[in-house]
């Protein structure tokens, strides 16, 4: 009866396609940004190796240089002067002249080209003004160094890395940095997630407390408001039978003042005037059938000589609207399981409420094996009798289940059961509660496991009923 949910299990993959398209995305980005950062900076170093540098030779004093002195002090040789003579005929020098044969005079200021592998410490580099010029300029202004002073000299270990190749890196950089920010995302969430989950613990105690103190409401407003009670069984009636319409088996009702909805088994018998929400679910608008006026214990009362239901309230839904359950449709045995301490709660729910209604209905209190103390019997119920001891007409020990089948059997007496019961207690709730038992209904706060109705109670004071689908609170 209580409805399930589909998981589509489609997501989950698409996803991690995304991530892992996104991932290598960006990994792909950095490789290329990379890749060009490092092309840039090779690009620009051979640029300055190879890109129309010479080395020079800046002619200090008119008359005391000759090509023969400048070769033998940077080519080791005075014999290489023809060389020097070669690389700078006819170049147009700073004042206007130029060399034209090996034997001319030089000027001071004059700058001579001298073969890659000139050395010492009048060789310079310069480069080319122009291209296609034949005048050469200094790359560093003659200075008059002292020994060991290097300050003049060019730095043959910069390198001088271009703006593109600085801008590409820090784009990889930002790349590197988004792409850890996105695989650190699930990490991040999950994080994040325990820090409210933190929150939420630290608040629990006063959520608590505030959720206690409305379970105390709703058990006061249960005690003196008989109204939903008396609605409830009013909607039992449509359901009743007559003549050749059977009776339509009503497990559960939920009350409000917009009108009722019932929890069938089965849509047989159902009245024209109900609307079907789902496979469990039947509603019908408020109206006058609803019997305003009536007397609740009469009704009760009435419904208790013939043998019909027995109408409970478990507590109230999301929208405030109570929901009552048929104790003799029970199969025999309820189970409450989860928080032992809003378990009783849920149980001695059921005990008031049948104080209230049922005071006629004989109550047995049972300690399990295994829970807490025992139940105290409310005022207004009655333990039972001699006259109330009455057996099965046969030894049902064996049978291996308390479940009966889905029908109505009179609520003759409750045995309630503080714990989880021995095999001895549970074959005596099978005697008593079971198929061809003696006719009680068993109320066991703890795990049963062969039970069929079976509520879970949470710590909130919440308690989920799977055979209906619905989650009420119940009072305290």
């Amino acid at each position: 009866m209580m409805g399930s949910a589909d998981r589509n299990g489609s997501g989950r993959p698409r996803v991690v396609r995304r991530a892992l398209f996104t991932h290598g995305a960006a990994a792909l980005l950095i490789v290329l940004a990379l890749a060009t950062a490092l092309a840039s900076a090779v690009t620009g170093r051979a640029a300055a190796a190879d890109g129309d540098t010479v080395k020079v030779f800046v002619v200090q004093t008119a008359g005391g240089d000759t090509l023969e002195s400048i070769a033998a002090r940077t080519l080791g040789s005075s014999s290489r002067a023809e060389e020097i003579f070669d690389l700078n005929r006819g170049l147009a020098q700073p004042d206007g002249g130029a060399l034209t044969t090996q034997g001319d005079a030089l000027r001071t200021g004059w700058i001579l080209r001298l073969p890659s592998d000139a050395a010492g410490p009048d060789v310079q580099l310069a480069q080319e003004t122009g291209a296609g010029s034949e005048t050469v300029s200094p790359a560093t202004p003659p200075q008059q160094a002292a020994p060991g002073d290097t300050a003049g000299q060019p730095d043959s270990a910069t390198v001088v890395v271009p703006l593109p190749a600085l801008l590409a890196v820090a784009g990889a950089v930002l790349l590197a940095l988004v792409t850890a920010a996105i695989l650190a995302r699930k990490r991040v969430r999950s994080t994040w997630r325990a820090f409210l989950r933190q929150l939420r613990r630290l608040g629990e105690p006063a959520r608590r407390r505030r959720r206690l103190r409305q379970r105390v409401a709703l058990s006061a407003r249960f005690s003196v408001d008989a109204d939903p009670v008396r609605r409830a069984y009013a909607v039992l009636g449509e359901f009743a039978g007559s003549g050749s319409r059977p009776e339509t088996a009503v497990h559960a009702v939920r009350v409000d003042a917009a009108g009722a909805t019932v929890w069938l088994e089965a849509s047989a018998g159902v009245p024209a005037s109900w609307q079907q929400l789902d496979s469990a679910r039947w509603r019908r608008q408020a109206a006058d059938w609803l019997g305003r006026g009536a007397d609740t214990t009469t009704t009760a009362r009435t419904a208790s000589l013939d043998g019909s239901a027995c109408l409970v309230r478990v507590g109230i839904d999301e929208e405030g609207a109570p929901l009552l359950v048929d104790l003799s449709r029970l199969d025999g045995v309820l189970s409450v399981t989860g928080d032992a301490e809003v378990g009783r709660a849920v149980v001695s729910g059921l005990l008031a409420e049948l104080a209230r209604s049922r005071p006629e209905i004989p109550v047995t209190l049972r300690q399990g094996a295994e829970g807490g103390a025992g139940f105290a019997l409310p005022a207004g119920l009655r333990e039972p009798t001699e006259s109330d001891r009455h057996r099965s007409p046969g030894d049902v020990r064996g049978a291996g289940t308390v479940r009966a089948g889905a029908v109505r059997r009179p609520v003759r007496g409750v045995v309630v059961v503080a714990g989880t019961p021995t095999r001895h207690e549970t074959a005596e709730l099978l005697e008593l509660c079971g198929p061809g038992g003696a006719g009680w209904t068993g109320l066991v706060c703890g795990d049963l496991p062969d039970a069929r109705w079976r509520w879970h109670a949470e710590a909130e004071g919440s308690v989920e009923l799977p055979l209906l689908g619905v989650k009420v609170t119940a009072p305290a």
